[in-house]
């Protein structure tokens, strides 16, 4: 679990804003619904035209764009939405998951990129990184993550087990990170890929396997493990007993 959600005001004190837009209104709504329970203001637009002209009166800090839609798709509304607000962040949400199209999205000009089915979890993680990004205010000072014994502070990325303090690289953090986000959830190595690397390294799934090594040196060592392996399945994180 965590305490010390993140919290985004803009600058007159008011919630960040967020802009859906998708043509499956469904998907939008229940996209929509999880934005606002995290404290965000949110809109929802159904096509690229109407995601233009609320772009003008909601004024958002960030867009989720949808790239497959009727008239005008989302690499045309991006390019426009570009036009009007330059430093508008993107974040490209699409059926698509071939690393060409992720490419062309990021070319194109988007900031971040989901794929469907998604986790909505991680479409409010990279919307977080996003507000972060761009320079945002933040309401609190701390977000802790707690999974049993171990401990991660997000701001300070001081980590612990049992008290005892444990010194990750930057890339082990992100990696516990995923998996302290995600307690009892089996995670595949492409997910993991996707989330803690990104688009850097094309699928070699065997660097999973090397930081899944360091990490479990790391927390696990000495004590009752709870990084475990799902045998063709992925990772799991659970607390120990």
């Amino acid at each position: 679990m965590s305490t010390s959600e993140s919290s985004f005001i803009r600058p007159d004190g008011t919630p960040a804003r967020i802009l859906v837009v998708d043509d499956e209104s469904v998907l939008a709504e229940l996209l929509g619904s999880a934005l606002r329970h995290q404290g965000w203001e949110t809109k929802t637009a159904a096509n690229g035209w109407e995601a233009l002209d609320k772009a003008d009166t909601f004024d958002p800090d960030v867009v989720v764009l949808d790239i497959q839609m009727p008239g005008l798709d989302g690499m045309e509304t991006l390019e426009r939405l570009r036009k009007r607000k330059p430093h508008l962040p993107v974040l490209f949400l699409t059926a698509r998951d071939a690393v060409a199209d992720r490419v062309a999205g990021l070319r194109a000009g988007a900031d971040d990129y989901v794929t469907k089915p998604f986790d909505l979890d991680e479409v409010t993680a990279r919307i977080d990184a996003l507000l972060r990004r761009s320079g945002m205010a933040s309401v609190t000072a701390e977000r802790v993550l707690t999974v049993g014994d171990l401990t991660l502070d997000e701001d300070s990325h001081d980590v612990a087990r049992g008290g005892e303090a444990i010194t990750l690289t930057n890339t082990e953090f992100e990696l516990l990170r995923y998996f302290m986000e995600n307690p009892n959830v089996v995670l595949s190595k492409s997910q993991i890929l996707d989330r803690v690397w990104s688009y850097d390294f094309g699928g070699q799934a065997n660097i999973v396997e090397l930081y899944i090594s360091y990490l479990r040196k790391k927390i696990d060592a000495g004590r009752e493990p709870m990084i475990h392996t799902v045998r063709g399945a992925g990772y799991i994180l659970r607390p120990a007993s």
